[in-house]
């Protein structure tokens, strides 16, 4: 069974904002993340801890474990977690955090004999400032995204936009772990760009700063050098999912990225939301694997009946844009884009566990993938300027008669996420934000 009573739609929470129309956190969602709770004028700054979204609201793991009784299998998993280390509970694997989703979701619910223990245990989320969910240890960034990648491909090479090696397995390149973070400010980056094809380059801040509409996927449970994961458990050794913008600089990129890929124009910032959703929580929106016909079927160690039917997931994907000029006339951000990621992926998130271990390479706990841009086909779907613009061909028209091709200084960028399904309460991802400032 993909679900269970955590799903049930008539399932309500005692607390009343999980239970409005359109709350991302509502009880059937239940993600982890890390925090600092306030802190007084003058007290010493509160070491992290980890918390559950539910409404507008965080259930505090410390205090929980400390005020509210739980059954007995309980209490090892939240040894961890009251210690503020999400890390070490990732590392428990999938039979834990199923666990603990079960009694998190009969704690949380109408009615629970723990509401009123727990009653004391919640903070605000506005009061909260979030943090990265563990170190990240190493990054990979994929290029899932066929659409996108068609797109950017017509761009350099209209006769042939997709490499040969597309369909046959998930492409990707290692990217910068220490530059990842929680979006904010964003400095933009200097570097070489060529303004002319024959004139030498010159280091100069970015003028084609681009934003990545992707999901982060969070590496629970790694492997042992050597030892390849197999496709039909690759998905139990992930965590879960965020949200995740691969900033990028389209003009530093053009020029440095043959022949061995992005570089410098990657490497300044990655940001990803804070909350982790469970690939528990997305049972309900699981969605069959969908390749055009006549596209090669994958190899072996990249097929299961189990990834055909439901390895991929139904989960509509927004980015949206506020100019500094908007800011200051009181106009709302303006949503650039939207798709869906069962449309936009043509691998799984188990496909890529599997195929980055396949070769014996070791993942460990903290590894983070994006899965790359994930664009829709049609108008409007594109999860980046470069395709919104044709690579700047083609300005986009904004309220109040402002025009973009790309980000200019002053621009918030924020990404949004959600699932919806019949039959199943609407979740979400929360959001990242990132503000662009001068170099």
């Amino acid at each position: 069974m993909l679900t269970d009573a955590t799903h049930a739609p008539a399932l309500r929470s005692w607390v009343a904002s999980a239970n409005l129309p359109g709350c991302d956190f509502p009880i059937q969602n239940l993600p982890l993340g890390r925090f600092r709770p306030p802190t007084a004028e003058g007290a010493e700054t509160e070491p992290p801890r980890v918390g559950v979204a539910i409404g507008d609201q965080v259930l505090d793991l410390k205090l929980a474990a400390a005020q509210c009784p739980w059954p007995d299998e309980i209490y090892p998993l939240l040894e961890p977690l009251t210690a503020g280390d999400l890390a070490n509970f990732m590392a428990m694997g999938r039979p834990a955090w199923q666990l603990l989703r079960a009694a998190l979701s009969v704690a949380l619910a109408e009615d629970s004999d723990q509401g009123p223990f727990l009653e004391l245990c919640l903070h605000p989320q506005a009061d909260l400032t979030m943090l990265l969910p563990c170190v990240v240890r190493d990054y990979t960034d994929f290029y899932i995204g066929i659409h996108h990648a068609t797109a950017i491909g017509k761009m350099l090479r209209p006769d042939s936009p997709l490499l040969p090696n597309y369909k046959w397995l998930p492409i990707g390149y290692h990217g910068r772990a220490s530059s990842v973070g929680l979006g904010g400010p964003l400095r933009r980056p200097l570097g070489q760009i060529r303004l002319a094809a024959d004139a030498p380059p010159v280091y100069a801040p970015t003028r084609r700063l681009d934003y990545e509409m992707e999901l982060g996927l969070w590496v629970g449970v790694g492997n042992k050098a050597g030892e390849p994961v197999a496709i039909d458990i690759a998905e139990d050794q992930l965590f879960g999912v965020t949200l995740l913008n691969d900033w990028s600089a389209r003009d530093i990129q053009s020029w440095e990225y043959q022949p061995l890929g992005p570089f410098l124009s990657k490497s300044f910032a990655t940001s990803v939301s804070p909350w982790v959703v469970s690939f528990d929580a997305l049972a309900p929106f699981r969605r069959p694997l969908q390749r055009p016909a006549g596209d090669p079927a994958p190899l072996d160690y990249l097929d299961s009946p189990a990834n055909r039917a439901h390895g991929s997931f139904g989960i509509t994907l927004e980015v949206w844009l506020q100019t500094a000029r908007m800011r200051a006339a009181r106009l709302p951000a303006v949503r650039l884009s939207h798709a869906d990621m069962a449309e936009a992926a043509y691998w799984t998130p188990a496909q890529l566990l599997a195929h980055h271990t396949s070769n014996g390479c070791p993942l460990a706990t903290g590894d983070l993938f994006g899965t790359g841009t994930l664009s829709g086909p049609g108008a409007g779907q594109g999860g980046s300027l470069m395709e919104l613009s044709r690579g700047g061909r083609e300005p986009l028209l904004l309220p109040g008669g402002e025009q973009r091709c790309f980000l200019e200084n002053g621009d918030t960028v924020a990404l949004r996420a959600y699932c919806e399904a019949p039959g199943a309460v609407r979740i979400g991802l929360g959001a990242v934000a990132g503000t662009v400032m001068a170099a």
